[in-house]
């Protein structure tokens, strides 16, 4: 095993191990005898990732004395939902595994929450491992036990939270990302980077995110175990981690979900910026220095949506309590804060962002 790998311990109940570096999933059957016993590996993944990934992972699996089987769902947002669930659901009854085995999300972040919803819901919770491929599912969405389904209503809007018993992520992999999907990953680390970290943000406003992957997971990994070690149900400190997100899922949710997560919070993360500097909740130059780096990465920093159509969209949101909804405002790169509006509000909240 490479001596290089990075290892961060995320301390929930259970606590687990999150591994970054190269060659990972090659050795994932091995490493995994460190936290499961010799079980049936259910490997769940999606039609873009089976063809790159899933042999290698079936047969380290295989080598290491587990028992394998796998599952293939299509690709895309678009399959985030309960007609793919219940496949899942179906195979894993068929394939007779018990409370005893274990489910591996293989993917990105569709095929992590669609996986971890899965292990949560079968059986009423087998054990879980998050094997991601993309560098927004390494970055953000294999740590920290959040697993969901979209309905037609809103964005993850059915789910149950489900902490791994470990993740694995191959930086390899990145290599086969697309731009856009890369960029996509890039958009969550900006995000880290605006909430908690000047120099994580820098690093993409220089452009060295690609000279130094392991670095930048490792440290948006970091941050994010610390909040969910915190706050692991999402009560409070936890939501910081959804700046951009209400404008963003609602840019997502207009496009039919044919815009990407990473570029729709990207936008979302510049109107919102844009937004606190109109309505003075921030200073100068913090919109036009977020703006700037996101189009550094190939992301976007506004739509075409109304703000109507986008204001419609949020009130779906699962961060609404009643007639208020919590946003996440920047007040310097580095720290945010939490602020409750009211749902009468958001409109021209939303307006004041994208006429900026």
């Amino acid at each position: 095993m490479s001596d290089s790998i990075r290892t961060i311990q995320v301390h929930t109940r259970p606590a687990y191990t999150v591994s970054i570096g190269s060659g990972l999933l090659p050795q994932c059957g091995q490493r995994l005898r460190d936290v499961l016993p010799l079980c049936h590996v259910a490997v769940i993944t999606d039609s873009t990732v089976a063809p790159l990934y899933l042999e290698a992972v079936k047969q380290s699996l295989l080598t290491a004395g587990f028992t394998v089987s796998s599952y293939v769902f299509p690709a895309g947002e678009a399959h985030k939902n309960f007609e793919a669930l219940s496949g899942i659901l179906e195979f894993l009854a068929e394939a007779h595994l018990t409370r005893t085995d274990c489910v591996a999300a293989l993917g990105g972040g569709v095929a992590g929450d669609m996986a971890g919803f899965a292990a949560a819901c079968y059986l009423r919770g087998i054990h879980c491992v998050q094997l991601p491929t993309t560098l927004l599912s390494a970055v953000d969405s294999s740590v920290g036990g959040k697993t969901a389904i979209d309905l037609k209503a809103g964005k993850n809007l059915a789910g149950a939270f489900l902490q791994p018993a470990a993740v694995l992520c191959d930086t390899d992999c990145l290599a086969s990302l697309p731009a856009a999907m890369f960029a996509d990953g890039a958009a969550e680390a900006i995000k880290t980077g605006v909430l908690c970290d000047e120099s994580l943000f820098a690093q993409f406003e220089d452009g060295t995110l690609t000279a130094a992957p392991e670095e930048v997971i490792s440290r948006c990994v970091a941050y994010k175990a610390g909040v969910v070690e915190r706050d692991e149900k999402e009560q409070g400190e936890r939501r910081l981690l959804n700046l951009g997100h209400t404008v963003g899922h609602a840019i997502e949710k207009c496009s039919g979900y044919t815009i990407p997560h990473g570029h729709a919070v990207a936008a979302g993360l510049a109107i919102i910026a844009r937004s606190a500097e109109t309505l003075g909740w921030t200073e100068a130059p913090i919109a036009a220095r977020i703006s700037a780096c996101l189009a550094k990465n190939g992301l976007p920093t506004g739509t075409e949506y109304s703000a109507e159509a986008l204001a419609d969209a949020a009130l779906a949101d699962k961060k609404r309590a009643g007639g208020d909804i919590t946003l996440v405002i920047p007040r310097r790169i580095g720290l945010c804060q939490l602020k409750k509006v009211t749902v009468t509000e958001l409109l021209p909240i939303i307006a004041a962002g994208l006429e900026g």
